[in-house]
């Protein structure tokens, strides 16, 4: 039986701060804070997954409030996110994913987003789509003053 999940996160954008899409530093002088290291990405893609299995999202297995997931690399979250779906024996069909920020561009670093997840995940390039946006200079994105991601996912 085939299941859809989709996963959405936001996150301030701050002077200094690294910027991590999908487990890639990209350049930027402004980068994503949180509590983890703040991959709106990687935290989107994880909460399709958990919703598409119903198995709760992100918060529920990696609350902000432990310590241990304090600046935690969100590859490692992803990767416990696809092993209790693998638990499960669900495996991924698909993945669709919207970035939404004014800048910097993203277009550059699509393929190597791809690569990385694919890595992480276990599935081929071909299965995970990255696509970005912007807001037109619209509201806080606009403002460049956050950053949002979305993804669906398809499950078997």
């Amino acid at each position: 039986m085939s299941r859809i999940g989709f996963g959405f996160d936001t996150h301030k954008l701050e002077v200094g701060a690294d910027l991590f899409l999908g487990g890639i530093l990209i350049p930027s002088e402004k980068g994503s804070v949180g509590h983890s290291d703040a991959d709106v990405l990687i935290h989107a893609i994880c909460d399709a997954l958990l919703g598409a299995a119903n198995l709760g999202d992100i918060g529920t297995h990696f609350p902000d409030t432990d310590p241990q997931f304090k600046g935690i690399d969100s590859k490692k979250l992803l990767k416990k996110v696809v092993a209790l779906l693998n638990e499960k024996d669900y495996r991924i069909s698909n993945i669709d994913t919207t970035i939404c920020i004014e800048k910097p561009k993203i277009a550059p670093h699509m393929e190597h987003i791809r690569q990385k997840l694919a890595e992480v995940i276990g599935i081929p390039e071909f299965d995970i789509s990255i696509k970005a946006k912007t807001s037109e200079k619209l509201g806080f994105i606009g403002r460049e003053e956050g950053i949002s991601a979305y993804a669906v996912v398809l499950i078997d």
